[in-house]
């Protein structure tokens, strides 16, 4: 489970394969995984992350740009790090079902030796789910949260029910089931719920999640952590329990018109007001600052991506200029 946390954690993201490889080899793209993940255990990261998804983020890509599948990506991470936790951010609950994602969350906190840092949410690409024939129409976001507020209470039962779990929902049944070997952490592998509505999906972090996932300034965070207090009262729920992250894209440079410049370039197509949502950029110092603002809303731990086309380097930048000088 998660412990107290003292100082900002920080945890690393990688959304994106394409600059992973040369010349159409993608045998090339694990060892490059190896290499960031690897440095990221090094440099103090306390996580590292890939999507749930099968086809790019318009965001980020074209659809058809190389996706790697993300349990199978962090089991394979497990074998080749020793003590940085791993997760999807996050996994879409109606890609597998509840029961043996439990199964398969179990077996790498058992492989990891209790490294699992497990991401979960509702889900929202329908156009993935759709070409995959993952149903044959998008449930509603109605139905997508009650089925996360099931996959949730499934999870947990399988990591901690003896010797087996039984649980009948309106979506998911499962009837005498068993998971062993349990997790290695115990009680059980820590839980962050994805999104941040107000009314149902804090709600459900509040009952059921050890840690939070956000997005926003320290304005929209503040906001979402005050809904995220008034679910715990009315579910008895400490709030401090909770561990509350974020994730956001990190930029540094020598000035403050040379980030600028990078960050128009690279998010080319957001406006002003989504970037200074999902974006930090500037000199370290003010990179720091940010991030301090940030802390002094809530979050307890800063999960970023960080320019794709050259992420050792700025892992490298990232890890020198605000991890080591906020331990």
């Amino acid at each position: 489970m998660l412990q107290l946390v003292q100082n900002m954690r920080f945890g690393l993201q990688h959304p994106s394969f394409s600059f992973d490889y040369k010349h159409d080899d993608t045998s090339q793209i694990f060892q490059s995984l190896k290499n960031l993940v690897t440095s990221a255990e090094e440099k103090g990261f306390d996580s590292f992350w890939v999507m749930d998804h099968f086809h790019q983020l318009q965001m980020i890509g074209a659809p058809g740009e190389p996706m790697l599948e993300g349990w199978t990506t962090i089991s394979a991470l497990a074998g080749v790090t020793t003590k940085i936790k791993l997760g999807t951010l996050v996994t879409g609950i109606i890609y597998r079902h509840p029961s043996i994602l439990a199964k398969m969350g179990a077996t790498l906190d058992v492989i990891s030796k209790g490294r699992l840092f497990m991401g979960i949410g509702a889900g929202w690409n329908e156009e993935e789910s759709l070409a995959y024939g993952i149903a044959s129409s998008f449930p509603s976001n109605r139905e997508r949260l009650d089925r996360l507020e099931e996959a949730i209470q499934i999870i947990r039962k399988m990591w901690t029910d003896e010797p087996t779990a039984t649980f009948i929902g309106k979506y998911y049944q499962i009837k005498n089931a068993y998971c062993n070997p349990k997790p290695i952490q115990r009680p059980s592998p820590p839980i962050l719920v994805g999104g941040a509505g107000e009314k149902r999906t804090l709600e459900i972090v509040a009952k059921y999640a050890d840690a939070c996932n956000l997005f926003g300034s320290p304005e929209t965070v503040k906001t979402k952590l005050t809904a995220l207090k008034e679910h715990c009262k009315k579910v008895d729920r400490d709030y401090d329990s909770i561990l509350k992250t974020k994730l956001g894209s990190v930029l540094i440079d020598i000035n403050e018109e040379a980030a600028k410049e990078r960050v128009s370039r690279f998010f080319k197509g957001m406006s002003e007001q989504q970037i200074s949502e999902y974006v930090i950029y500037g000199t370290a110092d003010s990179v720091e600052k940010q991030i301090k603002i940030l802390e002094e809303v809530g979050i307890q731990y800063f999960i970023v991506n960080l320019e794709f086309s050259r992420e050792l380097e700025e892992l490298e930048s990232f890890a020198k200029n605000v991890i080591e000088k906020m331990k």
